[in-house]
Formats: structure tokens, sequence, C-alpha cells
């Protein structure tokens, strides 16, 4: 019986090692057609002779710290107003609302053409009110901004001319960040999207790949929206759902490196948490409703490939976690079973070094594009692959969901209004309105610290045998400590916060 256990333990211990660095190379692929593509950014052929018709749309939901900022940028951007219409999509059930009504009027009186569109409830929620928005739309372009951003003046002028060609469906700009050096947490957060915004994006899209809207920050053609079915809220990333349909129509979109706009990133962890489930539960879910259509589609095999990447990424948390679990038990002896695998450490050593290399290319990579030096870049790696590590049970819980196909609410990220170069820290003032706290996911990162704690421990009494596992280890047991101690410390604030209100 310990023999067929132990044979098994094996290699659903391989399959995972395995499994995790084929996503790993993946990483490295994107950072070769990144590389390959880099001097090759879009160009629009021609300029509209008169700028057309621009629907900006706002879609807020309890946001009383950000609405009066977002909405007065928009105001801000450079394009003519008798061409321009702004839509406040308010689902806000709080004083949103008489914040937004407010600075609409104020502008209004101005000559702005704005308007305030409330809704008595979130169906569909932010597609939801994306969808109902664009009935009363008048703008041959819709871009979208969610409440957290600030664009810059330029914006539409930078990006309506690649409009002009009629094949073009959407245009998305980089993600920058208010708060990036705001502490650790959002320091990581930065590097984790550069990843994302400057070698993902840039790889894809350069060499004719799908990419995907990322929800804000970007330009659509409404005809392009209307012909793919609309907005549908039947996943959590109802911005990647949308990408797929439309690409898969045949649309093209251009993605702009160079072309910013800055954001806040959430300076608690609560809110990353959120942040993170959303999008690894709605990519497995868009996965589930495209990808057999997208698989058995005439598509070129790279498109097919890196669209089953992009999709499935999030379940290399799934992996992680149990593969967490598992390596102490194949290789540490934890059970009374004899550690005769059917392949010596040495390919553990190779295989995790594979998915550790890559992560630190893949990120440091991005980071250099970003103007930060490759020593900087180095010194955080160990860092992003512990907070990497330690939210692999908040996701693996969202990617266990849409496996199953349980449906959950759109949970808005909290925002707080911080500003650049401006003290950051009032978010602890501002944490009485978190309602998500969830001590059972807490338990459990706390459980996995101290089993890995405990690992640590018995690779030391095991000497130079295992020592190669240490440094793995140490990485994986400080990010469940940080995630955990982070949640314990934000609930504590939100707790605080509201008892001080009552008060």
């Amino acid at each position: 019986m310990f023999d067929m256990l132990n044979i098994v333990l094996s290699f659903i211990y391989l399959f995972l090692l395995l499994a995790v660095s084929v996503f790993g190379i993946h990483r490295l692929m994107l950072v070769c057609l990144f590389h390959k593509h880099r001097n090759n950014p879009p160009h629009y052929q021609n300029c509209f002779s008169e700028l057309p018709n621009v629907t900006i749309q706002l879609p807020i939901y309890n946001e009383p710290y950000v609405a009066k900022r977002i909405i007065t940028s928009c105001c801000n951007i450079d394009y003519p107003k008798d061409k321009l219409q702004i839509q406040v999509l308010d689902d806000s059930t709080d004083n949103t609302t008489d914040i937004a009504m407010s600075v609409v009027k104020d502008f209004v009186s101005k000559g702005y053409n704005i308007i305030c569109v409330h809704r008595d409830n979130r169906s569909g929620f932010k597609a939801g009110a994306l969808e109902n928005g664009l009935e009363t739309a008048s703008g041959e372009f819709i871009a979208i901004f969610d409440a957290d951003f600030v664009p810059q003046p330029d914006f539409l002028k930078k990006t309506i001319h690649y409009f002009t060609d009629n094949n073009v469906g959407m245009v998305q700009v980089r993600w920058e960040h208010i708060n990036r050096n705001h502490s650790l947490l959002t320091h990581l957060q930065s590097v984790f999207l550069d990843g994302h915004f400057v070698i993902e994006h840039t790889a894809r899209n350069r060499s004719k790949r799908f990419m995907n809207f990322n929800g804000t920050s970007g330009i659509w053609r409404r005809s392009c929206i209307e012909q793919c079915g609309g907005w549908q809220h039947d996943t959590l990333t109802e911005d990647m759902d949308l990408s797929y349909r439309c690409q898969l129509q045949g649309w093209q979109f251009v993605y702009l490196l160079d072309v910013t706009a800055p954001g806040e990133l959430p300076p608690e962890i609560h809110g990353f948490k959120s942040q993170q489930f959303r999008w690894t539960k709605g990519a497995i879910q868009t996965g589930k409703k495209l990808l057999p259509s997208l698989l058995s589609s005439s598509l070129p095999l790279k498109i097919k490939l890196e669209a089953i990447f992009h999709m499935l990424n999030p379940v290399n948390y799934l992996f992680m976690s149990i593969l967490i679990l598992l390596l102490p038990i194949v290789r540490l002896n934890f059970l009374p079973i004899e550690n005769n695998l059917y392949f010596p450490p040495i390919l553990d050593f190779a295989l995790l070094i594979i998915g550790t290399c890559s992560t630190s290319v893949f990120y440091m990579y991005s980071q250099k594009k970003t103007s930060c030096s490759w020593l900087k870049g180095i010194s955080y790696i160990p860092f992003l692959m512990a907070l990497g590590v330690g939210m692999g049970i908040n996701n693996s819980k969202g990617v266990l969901e849409a496996i199953l196909g349980r449906t959950s609410d759109f949970k808005r990220t909290p925002k707080y209004g911080v500003e650049a170069g401006k003290d950051t820290k009032s978010w602890t003032q501002k944490t009485g309105r978190l309602v998500d706290r969830n001590c059972f996911m807490t338990v459990i990162e706390l459980a996995y610290a101290a089993y890995l704690s405990f690992c640590i421990y018995i690779c030391l009494l095991q000497g130079f045998k295992m020592a190669f596992l240490l440094p793995f280890l140490i990485i994986f047991a400080f990010g469940f400590y940080y995630v955990a101690a982070l949640t314990i410390y934000t609930s504590f604030c939100s707790t605080r916060q509201r008892c001080d209100a009552i008060a």
C-alpha cells in the first residue's frame, strides 16, 4: 500500500513540477517575443480630418474618495467640448451619488456635456452599467476609465487616430501607478502589473496574438462592441470576455506601451485580494466560455496556444499551492514511506530553478523598460515570489470556484483617493468601509506558514542532502506569513475605524 502511495504522490509531484516549469518557460517565451518586437511600435497611417464624437464612460460604485477626482480629470481631457460626452455610470448606494451629482452639476454649468446615470440596482454589475450607458451614448467611440484612474489630458489625442484604420476595434494604454512607492505591497503590485503591461501586452499585440482590454484606460469603437454581442456579465472579467469575442470576429486591437494612464493601487491587502480573486476566477470563467470555440476555429496555432496560456494561467496558483504541500512529503519523509522516487532530487532543483529564473527574468526585464535599475529589480524578486506564493490560497479559491461553476458577485476594489507625492497612509482612516473579511482563508494561510516553518526545521536536521530546498521553503513561508499578517492588520484597522464611527 505504501509503495503504491509513494508512486502516486511521486508522479503527482512530478506532474506539478513540470506544469509550473512549463508556465515558467512560457514567461521566457513572452520575454523573447517582447525583445524581438521591442522596436516595432504601432503607428497610425492617417489622422481624422474632423475629430469624431467620443463618449467617456465612468462606472463607479460607492467610491466617495475618488469620484470627484475621476470626473474632474475627464473633464480636463483636451478634446473639443462639442465632440465629447461624459457619462458617470453610478450604481452607488452611499453618498457617492451626491458627490457625483454635485460635481456633474458644476461642470454642466461650465458648458460640458456630462450626465450622471444612476441605477437603483446593480444588475450585471460593471458590465450592466456599461451596457446601460451605451443606450444613451452619443459617441462613435467609447473611452472607459475606472474611478481610481487619473487620465492624462492628451489621452484622446494620442489614441483616437488609430481608429482611422477601420479594422481597429480597441486601443489600450499602459497603466502607471500613482502610489507605487507607498509601501512594499504597492511596489510589488506595480512590478506584477508592469510584467503584464510591459511584457505580456506588448509581446502578444506586436506578434499578432490576442490580447485583452483591461477594463479601464482604453477606447473602443462602438460598432465593435455592438457587433460582437455587447457587454456580458456571465464572467467576472467582462473585459477579457468581450476582447476575445471581438478578436474572434476579426477585429484588431492596438496596445500603446508608451502612452500611460496613472491609477491607484490597493494600499491594503483586502483590496488586493479582492482584485486578484476577481481576475483569476474571471479568467478561468472566460476560458471555459470561449476556449472551445477558439480552439475549433481556423486561427493560427500560435494564437490558440497563447490563448490557452493567457486564460488558464491562474491554474498555476492552484498547482503551486498543492506542490508546496507535496514537496516536503515526498522529499523530507513526512509519511512512513520509503523515499524511493523515480527521479533524483536534482530534477526538483532544476525544475524549481526554471520556474524561479523565468519569473526573475520576466519581471526584471519589465522593470528595466520602466526606467528602473537591474540591481533594484533583482532586490525585489524574492519578495515578489513570496507575495505570489502567499496569494496562492486566495487565488486558488477563485480558480476552484470557476472550475466548479460557482457564481459570485462582482466585488469592487476599494479606493482611497491617494495622490502622488502626498501622504498615502490615510487609507488606514478609511478602512471602516471594508466588509469582506474571510477569517477562514487567513487561518489556512497561517497553517501553510506554520507547516512550511516546520519543513524548514526538518530540512535543517537533514543537513546538506536537502539544503537546496531551504531557499524555496523560506521564501514560501515568508509569503504566507506576510499575506496573513497584512490581512490581520487591515482587518484590525477596519474594525477600529468602524467602532470609532459608531462611538
